[in-house]
């Protein structure tokens, strides 16, 4: 294609999957670009305390250490580009990626755009968030000093939102619709010690209460059908996530939650494209399995350019 400029590698997503494959690829000589809509680090910038990461013994906070990995893969030569993709034709040769800063070619791509987090679906959800209505303790908690908010979910996300909060907030409920949490043993005793941490179990969010802002929420008790209603400055969701696949949905393989089925080779049902971090079928989502997976992309991409599979 003469006149256009053709990456060896174009990467979706400059999260910690992202810049682990730009830091990898760039270091072994290959043109690189990392195409990132927000800021760096992707949903790990939105974590106040990363504990599980090794190598920093006091923790690190995901917005510094996103930005320490951008830095390092623009060291070596990693190019970034502040952009939305819109579109990708990955069947192409070269593979094509519309953004809304224009058209970028690469050889190879790896999908890295993680996942967000999913919505409880009840009515006027999205009209009043912000304005009682959050997912993400790390980045709206202190709006909440002093007050009263529920947490619903019973995962390790759920759990952790529910601490950091009993920090900052008056009274804290962790609403789950199960009779025990699903989060990790780790959590549990430090929870059921908060004096000012209460539970609702077998409960789920059916109504949001409001007058301009979020006043409380009606509950349901699955076991027996009981409603009542819970006073709460603030409604933190946190039921999992869902990753970012509907620009892919029609051209590489997903399983049934809408993962990118790709196994430990990061390699997808179209050759030369590799998937990491969160967006892939996989039995653990942290950190530390993303920056594994953008280094074996890399490693596969460069058997691929190589003339290999």
């Amino acid at each position: 294609m003469d006149g256009i400029h053709v990456y060896d590698m174009v990467i979706v997503g400059g999260g910690p999957g992202g810049y682990t494959a730009a830091l990898y690829a760039a270091r072994a000589g290959l043109d690189t670009l990392v195409l990132e809509k927000l800021s760096a680090g992707g949903q790990m910038a939105l974590t106040h305390q990363i504990d599980n990461y090794p190598g920093f013994e006091d923790g690190v906070d995901g917005f510094s250490l996103g930005e320490n990995m951008q830095r390092q893969a623009e060291r070596f030569g990693a190019r970034n580009e502040y952009a939305e993709v819109t579109r990708l034709d990955l069947a192409a040769s070269p593979k094509a990626l519309e953004t809304s800063e224009g058209i970028f070619y690469g050889k190879t791509v790896v999908l890295a755009p993680g996942a967000v987090p999913r919505e409880l679906g009840v009515a006027e959800e999205a009209e009043l968030t912000g304005r009682g209505v959050a997912y993400c303790a790390a980045c709206d908690g202190m709006f909440y000093k002093g007050l009263t908010v529920a947490v619903v979910g019973g995962g390790n996300s759920a759990a952790a939102d529910a601490l950091l909060l009993s920090r900052i907030a008056k009274k804290v409920i962790l609403v789950h619709r199960r009779d025990t949490l699903r989060a990790t043993k780790i959590y549990h005793q430090p929870l059921l010690d908060k004096e000012n941490v209460e539970f609702r179990w077998n409960s789920t969010v059916t109504e949001l209460l409001h007058g301009g802002k979020l006043t409380g929420v009606r509950l349901k008790n699955v076991l027996t059908g009981e409603e009542s209603t819970l006073d709460c400055d603030g409604v933190f969701i946190s039921i999992g996530r869902k990753p970012v696949t509907g620009l892919v949905k029609s051209q590489l393989e997903l399983d049934p939650g809408g993962y990118i089925i790709a196994d430990e080779t990061t390699r997808t049902s179209i050759p030369g494209v590799y998937a990491v971090g969160d967006v892939r079928a996989k039995p653990l989502r942290q950190v530390v399995t993303a920056v594994a997976d953008g280094a074996v992309a890399v490693h596969m991409a460069e058997e691929y350019l190589a003339g290999g599979a």
